[in-house]
């Protein structure tokens, strides 16, 4: 019985090493999520040696409050956005405080799903997603 190689075997199957080394950025240490300082700050970390492998953002949602819920969540879409540009791994949410997790659980759930269209992997601390 012959078993083939996963997507991640055949990936990696050729692989050399490389001369850069993996960073995890705050998203706080970004001036902006805009394109053009994105491009500029991917192309200086090249230069430089290092390759974004994660980006971590702290959030907050302590109002009981739907609308602030959603400015949250579409803040956290602009980093997600900047982190699959940046080409990062994996966007870390880490969630400091939340007044109605029932409420905040369907924005992180789109949220998930959202990086996984970008190309990226959602972790969230501080909340479990699943309901």
């Amino acid at each position: 019985m012959s078993t083939s190689p996963t997507r991640v075997e055949s990936a990696v199957d050729s692989c050399r090493p490389s001369n850069v080394e993996p960073v995890e950025l705050a998203a706080s240490s970004l001036s902006t999520t805009a394109p053009e300082y994105l491009r500029e700050l991917k192309a200086e970390l090249a230069t430089e040696g290092y390759q974004p492998a994660e980006l971590t953002v702290e959030a907050c949602f302590a109002e009981d409050c739907s609308l602030a819920t959603q400015e949250e969540a579409d803040r956290l879409r602009d980093v997600v956005r900047a982190g699959a540009f940046l080409g990062v791994g994996i966007v870390r949410v880490e969630v400091e405080d939340v007044s109605d997790p029932e409420k905040v659980r369907p924005a992180l759930e789109a949220l998930e799903e959202r990086a996984r269209r970008e190309g990226v992997t959602l972790s969230v601390d501080g909340l479990d997603v699943a309901a």
